[in-house]
């Protein structure tokens, strides 16, 4: 054994080492893999930094056709079309600029905010068919694992140096984590979501829970999910401390991939299938852990901290602080009440809301869209909100369904696509002291705004709080329009 990974393994082997063997080029006498990289994606949040050093050290793009720049983080969700005043903020227009200019003078494929495919990073690679079953992507971006739903290796990289090396040589170094399985069993209540499913894995094992592992997810849930639903489980790894989620491809994946535009076409379509079909963890595999997880008694999670560990299903209460016996966990707990100004105890349905937020790499598929609206529809919001497609193609094909005027119907602003409220760094925030139930995938201190409160939860229960104008159990709202 070397730093925790095995040498020279000839038995059974899961899912994640045989992509990782597949990748690898040389191993250093340090344990650390050099692996080749099939695509790597480059948003404009930071990587300005590796495209300078690489002027200076005058590389150039190793395989430019190899490399996708998306503009997506800093790109506002409304007054970007023609005709319209544009990205008023100088810094972010700046940062939106500088993109266009790198992808430009490296030769890159570049979508970007005018392109008719234009989107987040991780919703647009899966629905062009470039995120591929047997791949490894990179990107500097944390959720990259969200494409490990086809059966690939999404890693995410630094937007410096392991973004400047991808780019210079279309390979990276990493250390090899550790094989780890969550297997998970039962059919879905009503009203629970892959959002829940994940948010409950995080809230049991701690956004440490998985650090040093790479995660495969399996089980009769997972066969029987979406791949919209397979997409928020991976994305959300990096909340349990996984870079890395992978779900083996199957039916259901190829069937997703059949018909994409950068999908192998004719006879090279049967040959990627056959390629496909291998990916699989081999019986007798062995995982570093495996953990076991029944879903049919689970309810919808929201969070009450600043952590995505802080999550209780909506029937719950706040917790109290005294009653939790460890002193570092105790003190979290302590800070996160005071930000976010709730009261041990409270009950999560008490909590009342100032705005909601449908959108981010989770949660802003067209599933994700027609679940939210399902909800809204023949009802009003009690308090403002947007909504924002995942990709240009997920809105139009939203709008075709009427999907939009539900929203606004029901008050909410319907937006172009792109990160939006996720992060803010577009300069869409929820103002401070205002508290957001938000299906994105974080709810760190600051993390939608200075002084901001976010509540996460599936597009079904924002969509819920919407219409109560404070967390709810969707579920009431359904046994309301029956009865």
């Amino acid at each position: 054994m070397m730093d925790g990974r095995p040498m020279d393994r000839t038995g059974p082997l899961t899912l994640f080492e045989k992509l990782w063997n597949s990748h690898v080029v040389v191993t250093s006498p340090h344990g650390e893999d050099l692996l080749y990289v099939d695509l790597n994606m480059i948003n404009e949040g930071g990587a300005f930094l590796a495209f300078d050093q690489l002027r200076l050290e005058g590389r150039k793009a190793r395989q430019p056709m190899q490399q996708m720049a998306v503009t997506d983080h800093y790109l506002p969700t409304i007054n970007r079309g023609a005709g319209t005043p544009g990205i008023a903020n100088p810094e972010i227009r700046r940062v939106v600029e500088m993109q266009a200019e790198n992808a430009r003078d490296f030769a890159l494929p570049h979508i970007d905010m005018h392109h008719r495919m234009q989107g987040i990073v991780h919703v647009i690679a899966p629905e062009l068919g470039i995120a591929q079953p047997g791949m490894m992507i990179t990107c500097n971006d944390s959720h990259t694992a969200t494409n490990g739903a086809f059966g690939l290796l999404a890693s995410p990289i630094g937007a410096s140096n392991q973004l400047r090396h991808v780019i210079a040589t279309q390979t990276v170094w990493m250390s090899r984590p550790k094989p780890m399985r969550i297997v998970i069993d039962g059919e879905l209540p009503d009203g629970v979501t892959p959002k829940d499913i994940i948010l409950s894995v995080i809230a049991r094992i701690g956004v440490g829970g998985a650090v040093g592992h790479a995660i495969e997810y399996a089980g009769s849930t997972i066969r029987a999910m979406s791949m919209e639903g397979r997409m928020t489980i991976c994305n959300m790894s990096v909340e349990a401390g996984a870079k890395i989620g992978v779900i083996a491809p199957d039916e259901t994946t190829f069937a997703y991939l059949s018909d994409r535009p950068k999908s192998p076409k004719g006879e090279a379509w049967t040959r990627a299938l056959d390629y496909w079909r291998t990916l699989h963890s081999d019986d007798g595999a062995t995982f570093a852990r495996e953990l076991h997880i029944d879903v049919s008694e689970l309810a919808p999670m929201v969070s009450w901290g600043t952590s995505p560990e802080d999550c209780s299903p909506i029937n719950g209460t706040v917790p109290d602080p005294a009653m939790i016996p460890d002193s570092d966990r105790r003190r979290h707990v302590e800070r996160a009440l005071e930000y976010l100004d709730l009261a041990p105890s409270t009950p999560l349905k008490d909590i009342r809301i100032d705005r909601v937020f449908i959108g981010s790499c989770t949660n802003s598929r067209i599933e994700d869209l027609r679940s939210a609206a399902a909800i809204l529809n023949g009802r009003r919001s009690a308090v403002p909100g947007m909504v924002s497609p995942g990709s240009s193609s997920v809105k139009r094909q939203a709008e075709s369904e009427g999907l939009d005027v539900i929203f606004m119907a029901a008050g909410l602003e319907w937006r172009d696509s792109g990160c939006s409220m996720c992060n803010g760094s577009n300069g869409e925030l929820v103002a401070p002291g205002e508290r957001a139930a938000s299906t994105t995938n974080r709810n760190f201190e600051g993390r939608q705004g200075r002084n901001a409160r976010t509540h996460i939860m599936s597009p079904v229960m924002v969509a819920a709080a919407a219409v109560a104008g404070h967390l709810t159990d969707v579920r009431s709202l359904a046994e309301r329009e029956i009865a």
